[in-house]
């Protein structure tokens, strides 16, 4: 099974830059157990639009299944990695 978090984030966005050091962390402590996909909502408008992203940042944990869970502002690590876990992580 395939675990993608999806960040969506803009570069005039701070929380973004709040959310970011967390994701890094993560994706180091769980190697390649979920793939990260950054999404720049500026230079991405239709993929923000098919997700219905209206606030940034904005993660988007999903498997093979479709959407398992998703959060709106910064995000703590213990809240996503749940998430990854109930995406099969």
């Amino acid at each position: 099974m395939t675990v993608t978090l999806k960040d969506f984030h803009a570069d005039w966005c701070g929380p973004c830059k709040t959310q970011d050091p967390i994701l890094e962390e993560l994706e180091e402590d769980w190697e390649d157990r979920f793939e990260v996909e950054k999404i720049n909502v500026d230079e991405n408008q239709d993929v923000a639009n098919e997700y219905q992203v209206r606030s940034l940042p904005t993660l988007i944990v999903e498997n093979d299944d479709g959407i398992v869970e998703r959060f709106v502002g910064v995000t703590q690590r213990d809240d996503i990695e749940t998430a990854l876990e109930n995406a099969g992580a």
